[in-house]
């Protein structure tokens, strides 16, 4: 139980800046516990920006709501999705020999940049756009659940650091109970496109790196996140959800 409790509080020292639970050390046993919870994260992120949004309606409108819920996505991850999305992308940009050393840079690169600041625009005006404020728990849950099922099934190509620790200790049935409550949450809001489509992008993703680099890295995670996040709100935003 203890191991549980510490793995809850990683998961949200390591996903979050909220200033709950902060744990900085990945003691052996827990780090399995802790990718067990992302999906957790997700979805009480997403709730806290859904109540967010509920308290502001009546005195603001629709379209500086969702700027304000964009900027607090970003404050409340600490950014470090975003990061990670503009690190992948610089690797993207030169040789394959060279790219994950450019990733693990802590400067972004000029295409990081562009690309970065071209996706922060998608993203907000989606988030201006969208209505469907009471999905936002499950947009943000499924992609980490897709991130506990890359950590899981998929090579990470570094033997240190907390991604091959996370690799290391996260079992079988860790995934099984991410992906137990998540389908609760799932079937609640019959969210089966968001799902659905939350598996094949986990699969694109996992094909298009797989081949580039044989493996992931934590910044691919991050980047995975950004990206499902953003398709997931726009299936939103169409209707498809």
């Amino acid at each position: 139980m203890i191991n549980i409790l510490k793995g809850f509080a990683l998961a949200i020292s390591m996903l979050t800046t909220l200033p709950f639970f902060r744990v900085h050390e990945f003691y052996k046993g827990i780090n399995g516990y802790s990718v067990m919870f992302y999906p957790l994260v997700g979805f009480l992120l997403g709730v806290i920006l859904y109540l967010i949004s509920f308290v502001l309606t009546p005195y603001m409108p629709s379209f500086h709501i969702g700027i304000i819920l964009f900027a607090l996505w970003a404050l409340f991850t600490g950014g470090l999705h975003l990061d990670g999305y503009c690190d992948t992308v610089d690797g993207l940009f030169v040789d394959k020999s060279r790219a994950l050393e450019v990733m693990k840079d802590p400067h972004n690169g000029g295409m990081g940049m562009i690309f970065g600041g071209v996706f922060f625009i998608l993203k907000a005006s989606s988030l201006a756009a969208f209505e469907l404020l009471y999905l936002l728990p499950i947009i943000l849950m499924l992609p980490r659940l897709a991130v506990v099922f890359m950590i899981y099934a998929y090579p990470y190509v570094s033997k240190a650091g907390m991604g091959s620790l996370a690799k290391e200790e996260l079992k079988g049935w860790q995934l099984f109970v991410a992906l137990a409550y998540t389908l609760v949450v799932v079937i609640y809001f019959e969210a089966w496109i968001l799902l659905l489509a939350t598996f094949v992008l986990t699969f694109v993703i996992k094909y298009f790196f797989i081949k580039r680099y044989g493996g992931f890295t934590g910044d691919i995670y991050g980047f995975s996140i950004e990206v499902i996040e953003l398709v997931l709100l726009n299936l939103a935003l169409v209707g498809l959800a």
